[in-house]
């Protein structure tokens, strides 16, 4: 009986793990495409059927940082707690038809993103042309 309840508990943990690996719901470390530093914690969440994401934490500027050059109500906002994603929507394994704000020159991008190897895949593009940036899980 003992194994039985030790093989079920291990089948239910790999089943979480692997649920989590594959899920993009959670915290992630964005890394500086120029220093591979990593730059600050995005919180990746659903409001409705959507996926949002904010900042949480920053990593190499200051913790007090503020928009300067985001557009319209986030202009000179905290960039801590600053959503810089949304309206992102499910398809298959992909959420698409969102946007993606980058903070650091007030740009707003089409996203894409998709869980790949265990790692956040953070497309923003404009057009034909795109950027991809890896993000990694904070355990």
């Amino acid at each position: 009986m003992k194994k039985l309840l030790f093989f079920v508990f291990l089948i239910f943990s790999s089943t979480s793990l692997l649920a989590q690996e594959t899920s993009a719901f959670g915290v992630w470390k964005t890394i500086d495409d120029e220093t591979n530093e990593a730059k600050a914690y995005v919180e990746i969440y659903k409001v409705g059927d959507k996926m949002h994401g904010k900042i949480t934490k920053l990593l190499i500027d200051p913790e007090d940082s503020i928009c300067e050059n985001c557009p319209g109500e986030k202009k000179n906002k905290p960039v801590v707690g600053l959503e810089i994603i949304w309206d992102m929507e499910k398809d298959g394994d992909r959420w698409i038809d969102g946007e993606i704000l980058k903070p650091e020159n007030g740009k707003i991008y089409d996203g894409k993103i998709w869980v790949e190897d265990g790692k956040l895949q953070v497309r923003g593009y404009i057009g034909f042309m795109y950027k991809t940036q890896t993000w990694l899980r904070v355990e």
